[in-house]
């Protein structure tokens, strides 16, 4: 009986990836990217003494521009648009001002106790989360957490579960192209995936206290191109998985990393920089950047571009993808069935 289930598992590729890959996988996230402490914080000078002032800014103070020029506005809307982890406000005499976006939590944390290390010479003032509260920023992440989890294992396990029972070979012998039966069949996972965005967000405000400071309009753009995505991975996982537990198996390989490497749990900002590129290869990641941006910093949607575009790609990527491939997994089946209709037919 032990040889026997050595050697089911050695014939179970998908079972013998997630032995071996997932605990890879743990040992590389949480030995690279498993770092609460931010050491580099994107700061830009702005005032009569930003010279001086720059000058004598130390860790995680990272000094990208210094305009001597620049006025407190501008250091809230450079925050606001996230071109900066920090703004520093040196006036001509007194002690400067440092506008900290508390949206992004633990670069925060770092630059504030650097702060109020300096001995007067700073004064620290965080926008956006003024009480560094936790909550505020992991509810903008659990609602992407949660779609992800909705669109990729649902949408895969009901796909499978309905090719097992063969619905699909029936689907093959009417005149649907693949990309009608994609869109009809995904249609009410995506329904619900955002009704549950909504709940989840309006919820999260009303317990928590998390402000949403931004446009619906955006947000809700953002979450679609984002489901597009998660729901034509699930498709994906479908189409090469020959049963539920397969399915599960895979969706929670791409849902793992996901979560560890999107920033929502460990800053991408602390991850080594090998790590933290794989971050950027999940939509999860950029999803996590349009709904902190809108929700707590009312972003604007210029601001948004990048993490709005790249997850439009990523979506019309994936459902090409998904399309090809669902179509060829539809096509061989298509004389079987038909055959299957006709016998039937001529028994009647």
């Amino acid at each position: 009986m032990i040889l026997k289930e050595f050697l089911e598992l050695r014939r179970d590729r998908r079972t013998m990836a997630m032995i071996i890959a997932l605990p890879l996988l743990l040992l590389v996230v949480f030995g690279y990217a498993a770092n609460f402490t931010v050491d580099d914080v994107p700061t830009r000078v702005y005032g009569p003494n930003a010279q001086a002032v720059a000058g004598k800014l130390h860790t995680p103070f990272d000094v990208k521009k210094v305009d001597p020029a620049g006025t407190e506005e501008q250091a809230r809307d450079v925050l606001r648009s996230q071109d900066a982890g920090a703004v520093v406000v040196a006036p001509t005499s007194g002690p400067a001002t440092v506008y900290i976006d508390g949206s992004n939590l633990f670069s925060a944390q770092s630059v504030t106790a650097a702060s109020k290390a300096s001995g007067g010479v700073l004064q620290p003032e965080v926008l956006f989360n003024p009480e560094l509260k936790t909550s505020w920023t992991m509810v903008p992440a659990l609602v992407g957490m949660i779609m992800a989890f909705i669109g990729t294992i649902i949408t895969a396990i009901g796909l499978v579960r309905e090719r097992q029972a063969g619905t699909l070979e029936q689907l093959a012998v009417m005149p649907f192209k693949a990309t009608d039966v994609i869109v009809g069949k995904i249609a009410p996972y995506f329904v619900l995936a955002a009704f549950d965005m909504v709940l989840v967000t309006v919820l999260g405000c009303l317990l928590f206290g998390v402000p949403f400071a931004g446009s619906f309009l955006v947000l809700a753009l953002g979450a679609a191109l984002f489901l597009f995505c998660v729901l034509g991975i699930g498709v994906l996982i479908s189409s090469v998985s020959q049963n539920q537990g397969q399915a599960m198996q895979m969706a929670l390989l791409t849902l793992m990393p996901q979560m560890l490497l999107s920033g929502m749990i460990f800053p991408l900002s602390a991850m080594a920089a090998g790590v933290r590129w794989i971050g950027y290869l999940f939509p999860l990641t950029y999803f996590n950047m349009v709904s902190n941006g809108v929700m707590l910093r009312d972003a604007p949607i210029s601001s948004l571009a990048l993490p709005l575009g790249v997850l439009a790609g990523m979506a019309v990527l994936v459902f090409t993808f998904a399309v090809l491939r669902f179509r060829r997994d539809l096509a061989p089946t298509a004389p079987k069935a038909a055959r299957d209709a006709v016998a039937a037919g001529g028994t009647r």
